[in-house]
């Protein structure tokens, strides 16, 4: 049957949220549970130690697995393979790439157990039509969009988002549509979280359709509400996931150790934010034995930012010299008004004498790489710090794979990786809650729609997984560092204030973020290696 004309429109789930711009958050770990040691239990593997069985004196450093064995349970090719050239959906499970993705959450598709059901469903629907029960396949001819809403209730929701997508990359566009028209009555914005993130993810795959994708992430950075509201939804996800104190509190601690005992340190942020991580970094530095250094932070920011923060980088340096006063400790700030893309030597403010350290915060997967242009932003600015021969470069991301994996392979790794999010912010707060809708709406659902609507240069939300990051980092000439257990501690001990569900643990140096068994975010440390010209 073919669908009606209202697949066609525009409208729909586009009205499902304001259009308004925020960069994505991400998460923390630990158990308000845990015993004295601070360590949470978290699923282990061969190439994996919990911080549980790891040694828990400050200072030491995490053990370093150089012999990771391979594993595979799938005997299709990865998604998550380097090359990223497959369309295999079925694979979310642990790879050589990806060795911790194992996890409870984790959706695995079956695809013909789906057409199964449907087809199930279909024949008794239709027996009545012998003609429609000899069609009754899963083309774009048999399906009775109608009946088909009707059974909604007996649909699993993830499936239906799937079938929907193979449809897109099949080129089926009135199938995909009518598989839409079946999503908007399954998804709510204050639903369960996959009904939640299906709303997000259905608005993806229609703006896909109809080429809107990339209007709609730069529209979703200009319109209402003010910066002040926008950043009053991003403080709401800032309190109730702990991913953006991971990444402040496990790369902090890692800055602190690299500078021990220097006089002055310059620390180079590509995505400074509010500043919040310095305010820590300064009243940690004024604690220190003898006295704090001097201190030096250049700030790299774009219009996305001002916009968000209400105001210039200047804003920042004045809270941060506030603190500095405050606290006794010398203070510089640098600004650096232009995106990580356009950043060159002497935009840094790098002087003779200083330690140098440089944060990416949740922030490089943003820069565009070889797949995208053949100046390859990614691989240039890791050139280029490595050239100020820096103490350290911290390196936080999320666990995730959606850079050059196909279109297919990237919907189902969106559908994952997010599901385990929505998770963690429903156990949060209630489905109710209306700052948890607006933060949801307004901080999460762009990305999304980026990952699944946009291609090409207007693609600009490209995750790696960590093994893939480890290539990349020792290709451009450094060395991974690893993450001392005063980091883990540190991190752990912020993550008590959260579910029992985040935990941590470490693999090859790193440090992860969990939500229950899938990693969300990374944290590892990098220096240059002296024995590698690049």
């Amino acid at each position: 049957m073919q669908t009606s004309q209202k697949h066609h429109s525009a409208a729909g789930l586009h009205m499902l949220y304001p259009q308004v711009y925020c960069s994505s958050q991400f998460q923390v770990i630990d158990n308000k549970n845990n015993n004295n040691s601070g360590f949470s239990d978290i699923p282990s593997k061969e190439s994996f130690f919990t911080l549980e069985s790891s040694t828990a004196s400050a200072g030491g450093s995490l053990p370093s697995y150089s012999d990771s064995p391979s594993v595979s349970i799938t005997s299709g090719p990865s998604p998550f393979s380097p090359q990223g050239s497959h369309s295999c959906i079925s694979d979310l499970h642990p790879s050589p790439d990806n060795p911790l993705s194992s996890s409870s959450s984790s959706y695995e598709y079956d695809e013909a157990g789906f057409k199964s059901k449907i087809q199930e469903l279909e024949v008794s629907l239709l027996s009545c039509d012998p003609k429609a029960e000899q069609d009754s396949g899963l083309s774009s001819k048999s399906w009775n969009w109608d009946e088909l809403l009707a059974l909604t209730p007996q649909l699993d929701l993830k499936e239906v988002l799937v079938e929907g997508a193979r449809a897109v990359a099949d080129g089926d566009f009135a199938t995909a549509f009518g598989f839409i028209d079946v999503l908007e009555q399954m998804v709510s914005v204050s639903g369960s979280p996959v009904q939640r993130l299906g709303a997000y993810m259905a608005e993806g795959l229609r703006a896909r359709l109809e080429g809107s994708g990339g209007n709609i992430y730069r529209a979703l950075k200009c319109n209402e509400p003010t910066g002040r509201e926008l950043m009053s939804y991003m403080g709401v996800l800032y309190e109730i996931c702990p991913y953006w104190k991971f990444a402040y509190t496990s790369a902090n601690a890692a800055i602190l150790e690299a500078v021990a005992g220097e006089s002055r340190v310059h620390v180079i942020d590509f995505q400074i934010a509010q500043g919040s991580q310095y305010m820590f970094l300064i009243q940690e530095l004024a604690k220190r034995p003898g006295g704090p250094p001097l201190l030096r932070v250049t700030g790299v920011d774009d219009s996305q930012s001002r916009y968000a923060r209400g105001g210039g980088l200047g804003l920042i340096g004045e809270k941060l010299l506030k603190m500095a006063e405050s606290c006794g400790v010398p203070f510089e700030f640098h600004d650096a008004v232009m995106s990580g893309s356009q950043v060159q030597r002497e935009h840094l403010g790098v002087e003779p004498g200083f330690a140098v350290v440089v944060n990416f915060p949740y922030v490089l997967h943003h820069m565009p790489d070889e797949s995208v242009s053949v100046e390859n932003h990614r691989d240039r600015l890791l050139h280029l710090i490595k050239s100020l021969s820096p103490r350290l470069v911290t390196l936080v991301e999320q666990e995730s794979n959606t850079n050059t994996s196909p279109f297919l392979s990237r919907f189902v790794e969106t559908l994952d990786y997010y599901t385990a999010m929505f998770e963690s912010i429903d156990a949060a707060r209630p489905r109710d809650d209306k700052q948890r809708i607006s933060a949801e709406q307004q901080c999460v659902a762009r990305d999304i729609v980026n990952m699944i609507a946009c291609e090409e240069s207007e693609r600009v939300e490209r995750h790696e997984l960590l093994g893939k990051w480890r290539v990349r980092m020792m290709m451009a000439g450094f060395m991974s560092w690893p993450v001392s257990t005063s980091a883990a501690f540190a991190a752990s001990e912020m993550l008590k204030g959260y579910d029992k569900n985040y935990k941590l643990g470490g693999s090859e140096g790193a440090l992860y973020l969990f939500w229950k068994r899938r990693p969300m975010a990374t944290c590892s440390a990098w220096k240059p290696n002296p024995n590698q010209i690049v």
